[in-house]
């Protein structure tokens, strides 16, 4: 009953008996295979001193467990209640014995309302109650025991009839006992004496399997009493709707009607029978309820008692030290961790594409981030991307019209166009780093960048180179030119191209680029990205590009204040120092930037190194062309 109401926390009181020993014992060890604590367990008999009385009613009242198994003779209990009632203690749920559940003389304590208990079946048995209604003074004289309740019952002696004197008048015969109203006349109640009935009529039914066969009886058989034993195990029978047999050991089967002492409209407190217990039924249907319990409050509303609350789907059990296992925290579960069951002794760990919800009691898939089209980072990186492009082809646009114009054929158009061609893919190469990586977009993206970047330093090297040469040819007895005319710039930009695409043909071949989840920088979200295959491969590029841009950085810093049309050096240099002082700071924020912000700071150098170039180098001719025509001569001095 216990473990069906779900109490966990229970106090327990015996009687110091046999009877009170043996019985709680069973309980206990049953109650711990269960997994319910017992706060306490006292013992007392009725002989043993007040002071140990006291101190086990002390014990009850102090206790925090809401229900209390009493394991006691009526006797011990009726000493016990007697204690409690001069300083009640808390409102508590009482579980009986069946020795003292259904004793009426327990009715008067009310902080025992709403007690609960198992109590041996009653019964009626058929004339019982008519039977002692018609009860004579001569047949109750020939009974101490019958005598001493009529003379109780109605005032009047019997014994005086057979001439002794007890100083109450002699009883003349009119008393009626179905005028009474007391437990001898109350049949309805019969518990015990039903069990006394059962027991003779096994005997009864023992005795005539010795005694008869099919046919006849031998009244002249000599009965052993260890045949009378042995034949009482075999007795089955049933009785008033109750079936009487025994086991093995001599045991009846267990059946118990489950009572519960409620209030009534008048004050009064009725033993109801509210379920059932029958050890015959299958495994699991012994217990039964019929009808609602009326509980200690008075409501039906099934009491708790537990030394510590459940705890709840997300977190876990944690037993508090030198405690019972019922008295725990309730601990939240650690990251990554779920419990989705009510008092989890341990968490488990999501699998590690999932993380917990928020209340931790069930794993759900890890949301997958990396820089979309959608979002406002990824928008702006597109926009300032296809901005430069379209600004790299308006300048080529501005170029092709004023082609023929000194500014633009000075130090080689050719190449102005190619630089152009080249700036106007690396705003545009940008892009192949929005969006969800996939194996081809991976690879895409960084080889592109590389082959790009190279063509275009490559350009303004080759610019820078021109501007060198031009300077030697100016002396007396120079024909460098010769060695350094357009079909060799288009060689050397080739050929710085070449070392750039081999690089990367070598990366993708050995260890190519491919798409990564990556778990291990976020626990709660998986950023999907492209992993390099190779490091050596992707620094190896970035190397390249950084090996061009320093030296031509380091020959247009030299050709910086060379007499030359238009600054060509001086604004090389300084589109140089951008690109290194980009790139040179991009190391530190690319491998120091979490998740889709790698790929963020990525494109923001490509593109701030684009913006660079295009502005340094072409803004100015542009300049000159739209808004100072008539400086676009071949004699405008350097300035």
């Amino acid at each position: 009953m216990v473990k069906h109401f779900g109490w966990t926390w229970i106090g327990a009181v015996r009687s110091d008996s046999d009877y009170g020993n043996n019985g709680m014992a069973s309980f206990l060890k049953a109650a711990e295979q269960e997994g319910i604590c017992v706060e306490y367990s006292e013992a007392y008999y009725r002989t043993q001193p007040r002071i140990k009385l006291k101190r086990v009613a002390d014990v009850i009242r102090k206790s925090s467990a809401r229900v209390i198994v009493a394991f006691m003779g009526a006797g011990d209990i009726k000493f016990l209640l007697e204690e409690l009632s001069q300083q009640p203690p808390p409102p508590m749920q009482w579980i009986g014995s069946e020795a003292w559940v259904t004793d009426p003389q327990m009715m008067r304590f009310n902080f025992c309302i709403g007690a609960v208990g198992f109590a041996i079946p009653r019964s009626v048995i058929p004339g019982f109650r008519n039977f002692l209604l018609d009860l004579s003074p001569e047949q109750a004289l020939k009974f101490p025991l019958l005598t001493e309740f009529w003379e109780s019952s109605f005032s009047c002696s019997l014994k005086r009839q057979t001439g002794s004197s007890t100083g109450m008048p002699a009883c003349d015969g009119t008393e009626d006992l179905r005028a009474l109203q007391n437990p001898y006349t109350d049949t309805s109640q019969l518990r015990i004496t039903n069990m006394v009935y059962k027991a003779t009529y096994a005997i009864a039914h023992a005795l005539h399997s010795i005694i008869c066969n099919e046919k006849q009886c031998d009244k002249n058989i000599k009965v052993e009493h260890r045949r009378v034993f042995d034949q009482l195990k075999r007795v089955n029978f049933t009785k008033n709707y109750y079936s009487v047999s025994f086991d093995t050991n001599g045991d009846p089967v267990a059946a118990y009607e489950l009572v519960n002492w409620q209030l009534q409209g008048d004050g009064s407190v009725d033993f109801v029978t509210v379920g059932r217990y029958d050890a015959s039924k299958p495994k699991g249907q012994e217990f039964s309820l019929n009808r609602d319990i009326i509980w200690y409050d008075g409501s039906e509303k099934v009491p708790v008692s537990v030394c510590s609350k459940s705890c709840p789907p997300g977190k876990r059990k944690a037993v508090k030290k030198g405690r019972p296992v019922c008295c725990y925290d309730c601990i939240n579960c650690a990251d990554g961790e779920i419990s989705n069951e009510t008092d989890s002794l341990e968490c488990h760990k999501c699998l590690p594409e999932y993380w917990p919800n928020n209340e931790k009691d069930k794993c759900l898939p890890k949301p997958v981030e990396f820089l979309s089209w959608d979002e406002i980072l990824g928008i702006i990186l597109a926009a300032f991307s296809v901005t430069g492009s379209l600004v790299a082809l308006s300048i080529t646009l501005v170029f092709y019209k004023n082609r023929t114009s000194p500014i633009v054929k000075a130090n080689n158009s050719e190449l102005s166009f190619l630089l152009l061609f080249s700036l106007t893919l690396c705003f545009l190469c940008s892009l192949t780093f929005i969006g969800q990586p996939t194996e081809w977009s991976c690879m895409l993206r960084h080889t592109a960048f590389g082959i790009i970047f190279v063509l275009c330093i490559s350009c303004v090297l080759g610019k820078t180179i021109v501007v060198l040469m031009a300077f030697k040819a100016t002396l007396p007895g120079s024909n460098v030119l010769k060695w350094f005319g357009p079909p060799q710039q288009r060689l050397s930009v080739l050929g710085f191209t070449l070392v750039q695409v081999l690089i990367c043909v070598l990366w993708l071949t050995i260890s190519p680029p491919f798409p990564y989840n990556n778990m291990q920088h976020y626990k709660e979200k998986i950023i999907l990205e492209c992993n390099l295959g190779s490091a050596i491969g992707f620094w190896a590029v970035l190397g390249y590009i950084g090996l061009l841009a320093f030296l031509c950085f380091v020959l247009a810093f030299l050709a910086r204040k060379l007499p030359d049309n238009f600054n060509e050096a001086k604004f090389i240099t300084f589109s140089m120092l951008i690109f290194c002082a980009v790139w040179i700071t991009f190391i530190p924020a690319y491998v120091s930037s979490p998740g889709k912000f790698t790929v963020a700071v990525e494109i923001f150098a490509i593109l701030a190194s684009s913006f660079g170039l295009i502005l340094c180098i072409f803004a100015p001719k542009c300049f000159i062309i739209v808004f100072r025509p008539e400086q676009n001569t071949k004699k405008t001095p350097n300035g």
